[in-house]
């Protein structure tokens, strides 16, 4: 705080200036700030980027297969019930083929997760890279 000593007593004027130390403060973490933050602003990262062609590339339309599980444990592949045991040969083989279909998933709401996993499991197991769920709208 600021006391006025002296001659005057009490016909002497107040005090009428800002106090500057409290912005100087301010302004120097500010400062502190900037100076640390902007070598991380412009940290750059190197990405390879594949080089551009001229040919345009022709993507045929993925070879698609339906898996469903049915409340009750069954799975259907393609429409067609199969065993979760014999799943293991289907999937050996559709892991062969050059390029790998999508294994599109689609379980019963009230499907039981132990039937779920162990078709995970399997077509995970057997090499099948292209896995995904689908009907998850049931789920919301």
């Amino acid at each position: 705080m600021a006391m006025s000593v002296g001659e005057g007593g009490a016909d002497a004027a107040p005090m009428m200036d800002i106090n500057m130390t409290p912005l100087i403060d301010v302004l120097l973490v500010l400062l502190v700030m900037f100076i640390i933050t902007i070598p991380v602003m412009t940290h750059a990262v190197k990405l390879d980027m594949p080089r551009p062609t001229n040919a345009p590339q022709v993507q045929a339309d993925p070879v698609v297969i339906q898996l469903e599980i049915d409340f009750d444990g069954t799975v259907l592949w393609n429409g067609t019930p199969v065993t979760v045991e014999s799943l293991d040969t289907y999937f050996r083989r559709e892991a062969a083929n050059d390029p790998q279909p999508e294994l599109h998933i689609r379980p019963n709401k009230r499907a039981s997760y132990d039937v779920v996993a162990r078709v995970l499991a399997a077509a995970q197991r057997n090499g099948l890279l292209k896995i995904g769920f689908v009907g998850n709208e049931q789920f919301m």
